[in-house]
């Protein structure tokens, strides 16, 4: 049987073919790889969280379809955009879900036809390319370069593009550049958005991990965001919960009223128990925010001198748990940078290319190691003299 062409367009994830070249080069040297590609938290939940979802687990009335999210969670996250943001939603104005992935893959089926186009920033995270593709939709991509701050530039988005594009996907703090927008930006994106009849979906997954001292923030914060868009949240990143899926869709109420209905012909809501630590979390969580936050920030000033020392100069960035490092010149590209990084010193990081063409000259390393491996690592590029012979 054929696959459809659907299928074809979809590329076995980076992460996955990472896992294979670990466990090939340690099965051949023996020697233990110091990952650095995937961004999976490893900074686990606060405990009362453990402790809801245990108990809550062992509840059997909890194991009945949870098609309506509990009134519970749905006023926590009130609580939490008014407290956190300053912005009042409405029940109507949220819908939760099985982490924010389940939304960015399936929201392009509300409104694209056939080449209908989804404007994205290029480097990307994977599930924005694919998920207008499997809708049917047109790519468009919007380059995010250094020399701009990695910010979207409006002004070189084609008219052509604009006609086409019925949704954009603007992602800041960024992955995985971890560049952070002023609010200048952010009230230009909803103009560009009003005057162009473009959805905007604001991806806020690292609204929680900025390092300069500002407060969060979100898009649903500026005055217009709730008529040109809707925020996706989570609860992976900030609160330790990546495995237990939960995530919420907030803003525009007829795309919240059109997503539900969706949802209703897809799943029978979230796992009862994950709701409930959801609320744990939301209640008691914000110690654990603070805590992810100061190891981000620990490891991230730690990485930059212990690599710095080895010859690997890093841009430090604005948030997020990821380092979007440039590689040197001797390199063709991302790809050949990283296998070689791999094979002589036993450190895997994420080649840029797979987020983009954008990401050609660049890798991404996630900030979830302890500091012994980043020392660890650091002592390898030493050891190995992988930049410093470049300086010779």
């Amino acid at each position: 049987m054929e696959l459809a062409q659907r299928m074809k367009d979809l590329h076995t994830s980076v992460f996955t073919d990472l896992s294979h070249d670990k466990a090939e080069v340690e099965a051949q040297t023996g020697m233990k790889v110091l990952d650095f590609s995937l961004g999976s938290p490893d900074i686990p939940p606060a405990p009362a969280v453990i402790e809801t979802l245990s108990t809550e687990a062992l509840n059997p009335a909890n194991y009945r379809y949870a098609v309506s999210g509990l009134p519970q969670l749905i006023e926590a996250v009130q609580n939490w955009y008014k407290t956190s943001y300053d912005v009042t939603l409405e029940a109507d104005q949220i819908c939760l879900l099985q982490g924010s992935q389940e939304a960015l893959v399936n929201l392009p089926l509300l409104y694209l036809n056939p080449d209908d186009g989804f404007l994205i920033p290029d480097p990307y995270y994977p599930a924005y390319y694919d998920a207008p593709k499997m809708a049917q939709g047109e790519v468009l991509l919007m380059p995010l370069l250094e020399e701009n701050d990695y910010l979207i530039d409006f002004d070189a988005i084609s008219e052509e593009d604009r006609r086409k594009a019925k949704m954009m996907l603007v992602n800041y703090p960024n992955n995985p550049t971890g560049a952070c927008a002023p609010d200048e930006f952010i009230m230009r994106l909803i103009d560009f958005a009003r005057r162009n009849d473009i959805l905007v979906i604001y991806d806020n997954a690292y609204s929680e991990l900025i390092f300069n001292g500002e407060k969060p923030k979100s898009f649903l914060s500026f005055p217009g965001a709730s008529e040109v868009g809707i925020e996706l949240n989570s609860f992976s990143k900030s609160y330790g919960m990546a495995g237990a899926r939960l995530g919420i869709m907030a803003g525009n109420r007829n795309v919240i009223e059109a997503y539900k209905d969706l949802k209703s012909n897809m799943d029978y809501g979230i796992f009862l128990p994950v709701q409930y630590a959801g609320v744990t979390a939301l209640h008691t969580g914000h110690a654990v925010v603070e805590q992810t936050r100061q190891t981000y920030e620990t490891r991230r000033r730690l990485i930059l001198s212990e690599f710095s020392n080895a010859g690997w100069d890093l841009n430090l960035p604005d948030g997020t748990m990821f380092i979007w490092a440039r590689i040197p010149d001797e390199w063709e590209d991302s790809y050949s940078f990283a296998r070689d990084l791999l094979h002589e010193t036993g450190i895997l990081v994420t080649p840029g290319l797979a987020f983009g063409e954008q990401g050609r000259r660049y890798v991404r390393l996630a900030l979830v190691v302890s500091s012994y491996t980043i020392r660890a690592a650091a002592r390898r590029l030493q050891d190995s003299r992988f930049f410093l012979s470049l300086h010779s």
